[in-house]
């Protein structure tokens, strides 16, 4: 439900912050105080189409904030979409907002960050149905008929094995579908498929045999240099050339002589063995170059070899993936491809009896579910005819269209083929006549207007416990109505509040006495500027309000405002007993 809403420099409101409560919330006021302007304020925060002229005189920019509290129910449907934009915060508060610039330029944000305005208003779509937004109206849907519809009738396990078994046809449908395209190019695919096996086989890789290669290439391709420079190396250390003397027999005197040494000074022991041991890894050293360079051989073909052998791998690189690992991964999925292909007749026949003995159970839940919303719409009918009514509108008249719609690859239902989907096989929308003798018009094609205020409240109030919306808000719902009918439609909003946040600007002191939270809007003047003014009424505030709408304050006014207050204890009294 709504909790909070913060409005700054938006039309005459310069500031202004109002907390609610759960229930029935009523705005009364003069015409032109700035009633309608707080919901404009809450439908630009809920995503509408907003410009400029909105922004208060003097000022760069306007500002709306709304504060929501999420049920655990509301919280399932709003989260995975807040979850997928990287939103979602752990708290059952949601934050959206809305800033227009004079520029022309506004700023979506939710939980403090910007979004596309086209996601605040699918997220406010959740949260708020606003009556006089058309665009914003869920009841104008035509998409929804059949989920309300659906929760009215209660048959949420009816709609749960369906939807279970639609899944499962779904995938089976998706399974067959492939398989019977792979059947129709299946020669093709077979003779690709055995190529390409055929190809990688013969190659017989060996995991990062490349790197090996690749050395043993750049050995071969520089013999003679390593083999000169492995010489004159092994020449250095242990041969000599010309009057040169070896590494080694320089050292082998300098041992000599430190062992020498060390008879005499003892100090100098550590010197000795440590020469000695560079001696002994020098002379090492000689033998492993001399090893080394007997290794070193001219092969100009095995060259030829490992060239051809690298351009083999590299060519199944670029063609299976990239690397040989890829190319591994690829033999083994086109072997196991050709092992489904080699039966995929079999496979299609097995698939085609398992789709149609889903579908036979998919005809008999749809047929069960047809019946059922079939039956719930007579009631659904039966109590907005009764609704409205009450609400002085007795030529009104509601009903459900339930129609299906051949589709020679549909369900067979009661020997007839017809389309289906997730949901089944119906196609559902509200039709309503507002005169006798004009004929039922889809919901969506009635002009909006008081009349159509109160269409909506008889929907929404008997449609209260299948809709799912937390906060609804009707601007004048009471335009045409006289004072026993306002009666009555407050009794009607009020009994919603009880399901729903209702927010309701009204005229009618019969309906206003209804409100659980009742705010007062007024037009005030401060230094030549205009400003709203928004007081919350309670007690004998309320009651000289009341008396105002009815007429001048007097005793007799005050009269009227008490009792009306009295008759409305004793209807919620009597129905929360």
């Amino acid at each position: 439900m709504l909790s909070e809403l913060h409005i700054q420099n938006f039309a005459i409101i310069q500031d202004l912050t109002l907390q609610f409560e759960p229930g029935f919330v009523v705005f009364t006021g003069e015409t032109g105080a700035g009633k309608s302007i707080i919901l404009d304020a809450l439908s630009a925060v809920l995503g509408e189409r907003v410009d400029a002229t909105v922004i208060r005189k003097g000022s760069d920019r306007a500002f709306v904030e709304a504060t929501f509290n999420l049920s655990h129910e509301m919280q399932a449907l709003v989260n995975p979409l807040l979850d997928a934009e990287g939103l979602l915060e752990e708290s059952d508060q949601l934050v959206l907002s809305r800033e227009i610039r004079a520029e022309g330029r506004s700023i979506a944000r939710i939980n403090g960050r910007s979004v596309a305005a086209s996601l605040q208003s699918e997220i406010g779509a959740y949260l708020v149905d606003l009556h006089g937004q058309s665009e914003h109206l869920s009841l104008l849907k035509v998409k929804h008929h059949r989920e309300l519809l659906d929760r009215f009738a209660h048959q949420e396990t009816l709609t749960e094995a369906y939807s279970a078994q639609f899944k499962q046809w779904s995938k089976v449908a998706t399974a067959l579908k492939d398989a019977k395209n792979l059947s129709n190019n299946a020669q093709d695919r077979i003779d690709m498929l055995k190529y390409q096996v055929q190809e990688i086989q013969a190659a017989k890789i060996v995991p990062d045999e490349e790197e090996a290669l690749r050395n043993e290439r750049a050995r071969l391709a520089n013999a003679e240099t390593l083999h000169q420079l492995s010489a004159h190396a092994i020449s250095a250390l242990d041969e000599g050339e010309g009057e040169a003397v070896p590494v080694t027999d320089l050292l082998g005197e300098t041992s000599h002589d430190l062992n020498e040494l060390a008879r005499i000074d003892a100090s100098l022991a550590p010197l000795a063995e440590r020469v000695e041991q560079v001696l002994s890894s020098t002379a090492e050293i000689a033998y492993e170059l001399r090893g080394y360079l007997e290794s070193i051989e001219f092969n100009p073909r095995r060259l030829d070899q490992i060239e051809e052998r690298l351009n083999t791998l590299a060519q199944l690189r670029r063609k299976y993936g990239g690397t040989l690992e890829s190319v591994i991964d690829y033999l083994n999925s086109a072997t196991a491809e050709l092992s489904k292909v080699d039966n995929i007749e079999d496979q299609i026949s097995e698939l085609e009896a398992e789709k149609a003995h889903i579908e036979l159970k998919l005809a008999e839940f749809a047929q069960k579910m047809s019946q059922e919303r079939h039956s719930a719409s007579l009631v659904l009918g039966e109590s907005i005819d009764g609704a409205l009514r009450q609400l002085n509108m007795q030529a009104a008249g509601f009903q459900t269209q339930i129609r299906q719609i051949d589709d020679p690859e549909g369900l067979l239902i009661e020997g007839r083929p017809v389309a289906f989907d997730a949901h089944g096989v119906d196609q559902v929308e509200f039709y309503i006549e507002t005169n006798p003798g004009e004929g039922f018009k889809p919901l969506v094609k009635v002009a909006s207007g008081g009349e159509t205020s109160r269409l909506m409240l008889a929907l929404k109030h008997t449609l209260a416990e299948a809709d799912q919306i937390p906060t609804l808000v009707f601007d004048e719902i009471d335009q045409g109505v006289g004072g026993r009918v306002g009666s009555i439609v407050g009794q009607l909003l009020w009994s919603l509040g009880r399901r729903h946040q209702v927010l309701c600007v009204t005229h009618l002191p019969q309906l206003a006495a209804f409100g659980d939270q009742h705010f007062h809007v007024s037009k005030q003047q401060e230094a030549g500027r205009t400003f709203t003014q928004v007081d919350s009424l309670q007690d004998e505030t309320r009651l000289n309000e009341l008396a105002a709408m009815i007429g001048p304050i007097s005793p007799g006014t005050l009269q009227s405002a008490t009792e009306l207050i009295h008759s409305v204890q004793a209807f919620t009294s009597k129905i929360g007993n």
